[in-house]
């Protein structure tokens, strides 16, 4: 019988490889790699020397995807910014003190609130002239940190009576726009769930305010993290109607798509987080309460955009973590272009990087104690900030 031959010309002839190789321009090459995720990138360096020497090259790092630099966070009863670095050497990519936000003598600190996709959500809070005695006034900046680029927002619609908005969220994906959101949740003071959300566009310099479109009463956790993925903002709440079960939470940056997604466990807390592109949400099992020992954590994907169900990636037993560094973990993070996860220590002193598709452990940092809160940071090195207005 006749076999065909599925080999290619150039896998037939490797020497052909090397020569088509070489009539590409370095511009050519560049714009191919500009199209990549950051995961792929790196593998990229290790094929060539020129190669390598282009993908590290600064003067082409704002047209190639950057990876995880490391976490941002704050110590606790403070406003001092630290950054917990991956690649260990615990160098910040900018000055963490945000000196081009301070310009103001009447401005009592700054405050991160979130972070995606290389931009920064800050709170900048200043003295009360009118009133000393009451709180202090505050008011929203996005900055990109590594360029000091920045935009300070209006003031946002108030609030109608007995209610509040608390839980704050950035949106923003330099690949789709150079504009992005913001979007500050609305919820009642009595039962405290979710009524609506005042967005501000970066297109139009302004705020608007929806109404909630879910039927259901959720109530949004306090300090809870706010995740963008394909073009939707997730945070978690629970369902009053359903004697507290854990939900997610997903609404559009126009706020007339809203949805509610069932969680796995129910009433077990989890992490949300944006990892290859795709919103996902790892949770871990407690064996036993009284000792509060975790012997399974589970990673879980959102099917796609339009959908509620999460899929099942992996789960991982991290008894061999604990053994190694004599603590116990809870989940804090995801990293961005693969399936690591982040646990700090119960002590909030330690960070460990765990990679649940080949149940190894990466790197283990130090940290400020009693450390709780982190914010992923991704560089993001082009100098446009749309409605900058030239700062």
């Amino acid at each position: 019988m006749f076999e065909r031959n599925t080999k290619s010309r150039l896998e037939s002839h490797p020497g052909l490889t090397a020569e088509a190789a070489g009539l590409l321009t370095d511009d050519l090459i560049l714009e191919i790699f500009s199209r990549l995720p950051a995961r792929s990138l790196h593998r990229f360096k290790c094929v060539s020397v020129s190669w390598r020497d282009l993908i590290t090259d600064p003067a082409n790092r704002n047209k190639l995807s950057q990876t995880l630099a490391g976490f941002l966070y704050t110590s606790p009863g403070g406003r001092d910014h630290h950054f917990a670095s991956v690649s260990g050497d615990g160098a910040a990519p900018f000055d963490l003190s945000l000196p081009y936000l301070r310009n103001d003598k009447d401005d009592k600190g700054i405050t991160l609130v979130d972070a995606c996709n290389g931009l920064l959500l800050c709170r900048r809070h200043k003295k009360n002239k009118a009133t000393p005695w009451k709180e202090d006034h505050f008011g929203f900046v996005v900055c990109n940190p590594v360029t000091g680029r920045w935009v300070e927002l209006p003031p946002q619609p108030q609030a109608p009576p007995r209610r509040y908005t608390h839980t704050t969220g950035l949106a923003f994906h330099p690949a789709v726009s150079s504009h992005f959101h913001v979007l500050h949740f609305e919820e009642t003071y009595t039962g405290s769930y979710i009524t609506g959300v005042n967005i501000y566009s970066s297109r139009t310099g302004a705020w608007s305010h929806r109404g909630s479109g879910i039927v259901e009463k959720v109530t949004l956790f306090a300090r809870i993290k706010c995740v963008f993925a394909g073009g939707m903002m997730y945070l978690m709440g629970n369902l009053e109607e359903m004697n507290g079960e854990y939900v997610l939470v997903g609404v559009d940056m126009e706020g007339k798509v809203w949805k509610t997604i069932r969680t796995p466990y129910g009433r077990r807390f989890g992490t949300i987080g944006l990892s290859q592109g795709c919103l996902h949400y790892v949770v871990a099992s407690v064996s036993d309460y009284d000792e509060i020992q975790v012997s399974e954590i589970a990673l879980w994907c959102l099917k796609d955009r339009d959908s509620k169900e999460l899929v099942l990636k992996h789960t991982a037993n991290i008894n061999k973590l604990m053994s190694m560094t004599e603590k116990m973990y809870m989940v804090a993070e995801i990293h961005p272009d693969c399936d690591t996860i982040f646990l700090v220590s119960f002590r909030g002193d330690t960070l460990a990087a765990y990679d649940m598709q080949h149940q190894k452990v990466g790197c283990i940092l130090n940290l400020e104690k009693n450390t709780r809160q982190f914010l992923p940071y991704v560089p993001l090195f082009s100098e446009s900030l749309a409605d900058e207005d030239g700062r």
